[in-house]
């Protein structure tokens, strides 16, 4: 699953989203809740994993903001805030689930799984296992990519930056975007990272083709459009 975890203390979130990439689920992980809302808004997400005393914009204000914008992503609050009163709030509000902290790894897993599964029954859909575009296709169960039927080697972080790319076919991302996604970095002036590998991926998926797939929005990132 392609999840979204809004958790702004760092050993946490960190053990959290060890977990969930061991599980084999992408996860984009933000400490802030305006960079949550951000993301939801402009991503897709099997479920949201919210903390609800985040700076910023607190995990309650970013579900209702959601709900206003008649986004029906599936939202799971994890949080210190326990009480009856707090869960009975967070469930109103339209979260669909409520795991206090301190919690087991395995109830989070749990949850999770049902919740993906819940969503994708209703939404009458299972989960893409092939992603397309430009004449582009990514088997993530074989691990392999073509063009236009003709294999492309990709090593994992070339698979991996393709993957977030196609995933977002049409919506231009960030370079900090793709350093959290497939990096797992938050934003570094210093690195030129995603620069090498967006120029290492040209030269096998363009280069070829004597066309320009990946294009650069100057001043704002990269898309795929088509």
């Amino acid at each position: 699953m392609r999840l979204l975890l809004l958790e702004d203390d760092v050993e946490i979130g960190q053990w959290v989203l060890d977990g969930l990439n061991r599980e084999g689920h992408v996860t984009d992980w933000v400490k802030d809740g305006r960079d949550a809302l951000a993301a939801a808004m402009g991503q897709t997400y099997d479920v949201v994993i919210l903390d609800r005393m985040t700076p910023e914009l607190d995990g309650l204000s970013v579900l209702k903001a959601l709900r206003a914008a008649r986004i029906a992503t599936p939202v799971l609050f994890l949080t210190a805030m326990g009480d009856v009163e707090d869960r009975v709030e967070g469930l109103e509000a339209g979260g669909d689930d409520y795991l206090a902290k301190p919690f087991a790894f395995s109830e989070l897993k749990a949850r999770l799984g049902a919740l993906g599964r819940r969503h994708a029954a209703q939404a009458g859909k299972v989960e893409d296992t092939l992603l397309t575009g430009a004449g582009i296709s990514l088997d993530l169960l074989k691990r392999k990519c073509s063009r236009n039927g003709e294999d492309i080697d990709l090593n994992a972080k070339e698979f991996a930056l393709m993957e977030a790319l196609l995933r977002s076919k049409g919506r231009i991302q960030t370079r900090t975007m793709l350093l959290e996604r497939v990096w797992d970095m938050n934003f570094d002036p210093t690195t030129s990272v995603v620069e090498t590998h967006i120029s290492r991926l040209r030269a096998k998926i363009e280069k070829p083709f004597g066309d320009t797939v990946i294009r650069t929005v100057r001043g704002a990132g990269y898309v795929i459009e088509g």
